[in-house]
């Protein structure tokens, strides 16, 4: 059956999940995308429901079909490509890491945040500590994450609840003032902590922090996006090891 109408139930809950409010009321969030989709199918993410347009009913059996109109109105995407999958946010039980780690703290962006995420999965930081971050589930986030999100362990909590569970660990900061980090030598196990993108790493993470390290940059560059920072200084945390 092709649904058209707005008030279909299940379209009604998909359009909710925009809405942070919603995604931690239910604990579900959307995946869009004809790729990001097919990855979180494979990634063996819980999916518990998917829409798509009429043209793409064969590709995802048992999928709610709806008009192309109706979809327009369900997609966050500007251009979009006709299936949307609501996934099972992990309820992850806030662990030690296994290996390398990241704290993000206070991270705003979710282009940000969802760039640190896929960058994280590709460099094998597997696990991730959030201290009052943006919603790494919204839209944005998971559409910059390109799958990472589907691969990584998100941990949530206050700061006593985090360092709580890093208590063993060495925390690695990274601020403009710390040593080269190219020429820095990291500890076996680490977590390596981004800070906001305007203010950087809060007064409370630094005073637990045991190094400071930094990208080395050209006098006529004053800062780099936080993303790309955390990028090129957990490649080079792993290969100094």
């Amino acid at each position: 059956m092709l649904i058209s109408s707005r008030a279909n139930p299940t379209v009604k809950h998909v359009s909710s999940l925009a809405d942070k409010k919603f995604r931690r009321e239910y604990g579900e969030y959307v995946v869009e995308g004809i790729k990001a989709v097919d990855e979180c199918i494979s990634s063996g993410a819980e999916i518990l429901q998917i829409i798509c347009t009429e043209d793409l009913s064969d590709k995802y059996s048992g999928a709610l079909v709806v008009t192309e109109q109706l979809f327009g109105y369900v997609s966050t995407e500007k251009t979009p490509q006709g299936v949307i999958a609501v996934a099972k946010i992990p309820q992850n039980k806030l662990v030690a890491p296994d290996g390398a780690c990241l704290l993000l703290d206070r991270i705003q962006d979710p282009g940000n945040m969802g760039t640190i995420i896929r960058t994280a999965n590709a460099a094998g930081y597997k696990d991730l500590y959030l201290l009052n971050c943006t919603d790494p589930y919204s839209p944005k986030a998971v559409r910059a994450s390109m799958g990472g999100i589907f691969y990584v362990n998100l941990h949530f909590g206050t700061y006593e609840e985090l360092f709580g569970v890093l208590k063993d660990v060495k925390v690695i900061t990274a601020d403009m003032n710390g040593e080269d980090v190219f020429k820095f030598l990291p500890p076996s196990e680490f977590c390596l902590c981004i800070g906001n993108e305007g203010n950087g790493v809060s007064e409370e993470v630094t005073a637990r922090s045991d190094y400071t390290v930094k990208v080395p940059m050209r006098e006529t560059c004053e800062s780099l996006n936080a993303a790309v920072s955390a990028g090129i200084i957990m490649y080079a945390l792993k290969n100094n090891r």
